[in-house]
């Protein structure tokens, strides 16, 4: 396989809970990542990986607080110093019924979900762009691509989401840095629990699996599965009376 990465020494993962983004520390601690920066609201104890030799720090990020996402860099550079990937891998999955019922809240989530990936995108391009080097893996989904009714308002900001990071990818050609955006459909995970697997669903490992695989090729997005690509092409171009009956 080409190797488009090089040598990953330094990981920093924004959303330090995110099963996706703790399964790509994990893969990449494997290919010889020794230091790990986890940002993370609340109490956390790193993954248990008493084998792997790597250092592990833990930092307090909130998404809401967007004035503090500077220092969080900041910090991260002072303890493992240049960053080679940093993983923006927060979120949070709220249901249509309940955005209708509390618009403060869809609104809320819509900051966690766009607004807070906005801040921390500007914020790693800085860093990364100084460095002459790193990627920025940016989480995406496919409800960003065609935004459906059964969610709009987390499609919505997945949607917006998506943009910002091609247009931040494209902002950063030339200068060594680079985005890679990751577009999994239904992940069967701790943030879908009790919901019915959509068809073509993966796990937070399948996930990591492709991003990873994405990173060493050099690709600047990813669909998983990759199936999805090529679907959502068909999708988008779907009369919107068609598409408005899509279930979910």
């Amino acid at each position: 396989m080409k190797n488009a990465l090089g040598a990953v020494d330094t990981v920093l993962l924004l959303g330090g809970r995110s099963e996706i983004g703790l399964e790509i520390v994990k893969l990449l601690v494997g290919l010889g990542a020794s230091r790990v920066v986890l940002a993370v609201r609340g109490d956390f104890a790193p993954p248990d990986l008493p084998e792997s030799g790597a250092e592990f720090h833990v930092l307090p990020f909130d998404a809401l607080d967007v004035n503090g996402h500077g220092a969080v860099f900041d910090k991260a550079v002072e303890l493992v110093g240049d960053l080679d990937v940093v993983i923006s891998g927060f979120g949070v999955l709220g249901s249509q019924a309940d955005y209708d019922a509390d618009p403060a809240a869809a609104a809320r989530d819509v900051v966690v979900n766009y607004g807070a990936h906005v801040s921390v995108g500007l914020h790693a391009a800085r860093v990364l762009r100084e460095q002459g080097h790193g990627t920025l893996v940016m989480l995406s989904s496919v409800a960003g691509a065609r935004v459906r009714k059964a969610n709009f308002v987390y499609g919505s900001a997945k949607a917006g989401l998506d943009g910002f990071a091609q247009g931040l990818g494209d902002a950063l050609h030339g200068s060594g840095a680079r985005v890679l955006i990751v577009r999994p459909g239904f992940v069967i995970g701790r943030m879908t629990k009790g919901l019915t697997p959509a068809p073509l669903s993966s796990t937070p490992r399948q996930v990591a699996s492709a991003t990873v695989r994405a990173l060493r090729e050099g690709a600047s997005s990813v669909w998983v599965p990759r199936a999805l690509g090529p679907i959502f092409a068909v999708m988008r171009l779907l009369p919107r009376a068609l598409w408005r009956r899509m279930p979910r």
